[in-house]
């Protein structure tokens, strides 16, 4: 394709995408019947039909500037069948212009609501920055990726959350899933993370991680929510520790094929409701493997294991992840396992759903790096 037609059909997209273009092809259609069917029909009225669809992508001066045309148009064809003056016309030209105020009317509320939303996205991106910053692709003898899809419609950022931050002991992650929705559910969310990133590269323990988690949500947020979550800590030499707090259990692929979901002999209460509950030292609640070369760790929130099908079947997690999850880098896997709900559900999302996926390799690839946080 050469420059000069990339060129023309840059400025046809350009023409097509203005706001003009509809209105004025459907007032042009509009004269072309009406010469037509000539003065016995007389579509006057109809020309108000440019500025009603103006007012649904241009601003006010592209809509009276459509009603410009409109009764322009209307005083043209009045003329051209000698009803110039009389009540038809009179009816016509009035209807045009309560169309066009009406239309700026309604221009003017639509795109007030177009500028809150921006608004509200900017926000989005900037929580979006804050509460999730890039995760390494590496920290020592780990692989990262992790992956975060908002049901929201006008953010990107929900209720759903995790982090990995490098300790002396190996590293120690967090994925969690604040209870609710809306403003409340991502400063609850913007609260774990915070405790959680201050204390998880220096706390002497895994279970003072948590405790700090619980109290930074009594300290700072209204008490009304509990938040599920799973707090793992993997060493240089392949041993896990893992404080389930009501959450789904992560899957285990090891290097030889087989698939073990983690699962807890007596979970922890979900963060927010441990006091309530009367539960003593979570020490007693530790989950301990040890993770050989090649093993991988799959930890996600219930966006993922609650999503639906068309006749309602949850996605079954435990048989169709293990496959999606074998080969390739970890960034690959989660793409695959992505692609796989959107086809088993057919429809966007209708939950939050945040995806870690960490590989252990007993021979690290390069020395810790450092994650820092906001």
């Amino acid at each position: 394709m050469g420059e000069t037609t990339r060129t023309a059909l840059g400025r046809l997209r350009t023409i097509a995408d203005s706001p003009s273009t509809l209105p004025l092809l459907t007032m042009v259609g509009i004269a072309i019947v009406d010469s037509a069917t000539g003065p016995e029909y007389n579509l006057l009225p109809v020309y108000a039909a440019g500025p009603a669809i103006a007012s649904a992508r241009g601003g006010v001066r592209n809509i009276l500037a459509m009603g410009a045309v409109a009764a322009a148009l209307c005083l043209l064809f009045a003329w051209k069948a000698d009803r110039f003056g009389e009540l038809r016309m009179t009816v016509a030209f009035a209807a045009i212009a309560y169309v066009t105020f009406a239309s700026t009317c309604a221009a003017r509320a639509r795109l007030r609501v177009e500028r809150r939303l921006v608004d509200v996205r900017e926000v989005a991106r900037t929580l979006e920055d804050v509460l999730f910053t890039p995760l390494p692709p590496r920290i020592g003898p780990f692989r990262i990726s992790a992956s975060y899809v908002s049901a929201s419609r006008a953010t990107r950022v929900g209720g759903d959350l995790y982090d990995v931050e490098p300790c002396p002991d190996g590293v120690r992650l967090v994925i969690a899933d604040v209870q609710g929705k809306g403003l409340q559910t991502v400063r609850c969310a913007s609260v774990v993370l915070t405790a959680f990133r201050e204390a998880a590269p220096s706390a002497r323990t895994l279970a003072d991680v948590g405790r700090r988690i619980e109290t930074d949500l009594e300290r700072r947020t209204d008490g009304q929510r509990f938040v599920t979550g799973i707090l793992a800590q993997i060493g240089p030499d392949g041993s896990l520790l893992i404080y389930n707090h009501g959450h789904p259990p992560p899957l285990l692929l090891t290097h030889d094929g087989k698939v073990v979901p983690v699962e807890s002999d007596d979970p922890v209460p979900p963060f927010g409701l441990v006091e309530l509950t009367g539960v003593g030292d979570i020490h007693d609640s530790v989950t301990r493997l040890t993770l050989t070369n090649g093993d991988r760790l799959f930890f996600y929130t219930d966006g993922l294991s609650e999503a639906r099908d068309t006749q309602g079947h949850f996605y079954p997690v435990t048989q169709r992840v293990p496959p999606l999850l074998a080969g390739g880098p970890p960034e690959d896997a989660l793409d695959r396992i992505r692609k796989d709900v959107a086809a088993f559900t057919g429809r966007p999302p209708d939950d939050d759903s945040a995806l870690l996926l960490m590989e252990f390799q007993s021979q690290p690839v390069e020395a810790a790096t450092p994650h820092t946080s906001d």
